[in-house]
């Protein structure tokens, strides 16, 4: 048993890791580098290193490298509870080595922005380099950038519980599977990033954002310009995966369950 937990939390750390670092780095190339022409190219390396991180982790730890997703888990009784500090852990240490890799392997360039155009680290206007890190909701209220999040990973909870599900008979393949799960969250970002930058995942915002703070961006990493991070990047994606966790439970699963059994009936 002591083994497996190293196992699913090697997994999850080197997941979390992969996704985080993929996604983070595209942020910052293409501000620092103008790499990426909009958010569609932004999003599809987040989708890209979401599928890839799945590949590689999931004989380890199911990949579930989001604590909203692991939360979910235990709500629908997929995974049991015991083992939800152990993921949780390995996902926010992978976040923060991610940031931490990235502020290394960009932080010259950083500078070199930042001297280009007058941003002094750490006052409100660093929120255009902070936000290479966490993530930011400049134009909506707290209110709109809680659903927006929560929404945004109930969504993906759906997804995931769908394409998962035995008794879904429209379901791909296990080894297609993390391909769907990567374009649903390229969808998801490209929707739901105007409004709050799409974080979905506690861990992916709060280890970079973390990061940034130790960094010298201070209050302007956390609690953010208009504070609520915690309200927005943690609890939004929690609440809204564990309410399509519980609806998929009582809803739609038993509503597969029962179409299954009509199916094989006629059969």
């Amino acid at each position: 048993m002591k083994k497996d937990y190293l196992y699913n939390f090697l997994g999850e750390l080197l997941g979390t890791f992969i996704l985080v670092f993929f996604g983070c780095s595209s942020i910052a190339v293409s501000i620092l580098f103008k790499a990426h022409v909009g958010l569609f190219q932004i999003a599809c390396v987040w989708g890209i290193g979401v599928t890839l991180a799945i590949y590689i982790t999931r004989h380890l730890s199911c990949a579930h490298l989001n604590p909203a997703i692991s939360i979910a888990m235990v709500v629908a009784k997929r995974m049991h509870i015991k083992k939800l500090p152990v993921y949780i852990l390995a996902q926010f240490t992978g976040g923060f080595l991610a940031g931490l890799f990235v502020y290394l392997l960009f932080s010259s360039s950083i500078v070199n922005f930042e001297l280009t155009n007058n941003i002094i680290r750490g006052n409100p206007e660093s929120v255009s380099t902070a936000m290479f890190f966490g993530e930011y909701f400049l134009s909506i209220s707290l209110f709109n950038a809680f659903m927006a999040e929560a929404f945004g990973t109930a969504l993906l909870v759906l997804v995931i519980f769908s394409l998962t599900e035995k008794c879904n008979v429209g379901r791909p393949s296990n080894e297609f599977a993390p391909v769907l799960i990567g374009a649903a969250v390229t969808a998801i970002i490209s929707i739901i990033a105007p409004l709050t930058q799409a974080g979905l995942n506690p861990a992916r915002d709060f280890g970079p954002r973390l990061v940034a703070y130790m960094a010298g961006w201070k209050l302007t990493a956390i609690p953010g310009p208009k504070g609520g991070f915690f309200t927005v990047y943690i609890l939004g994606p929690i609440v809204g995966g564990a309410i399509s966790a519980f609806l998929f439970t009582k809803l739609i699963q038993p509503s597969m369950d029962i179409k299954t059994s009509m199916d094989t009936k006629k059969c």
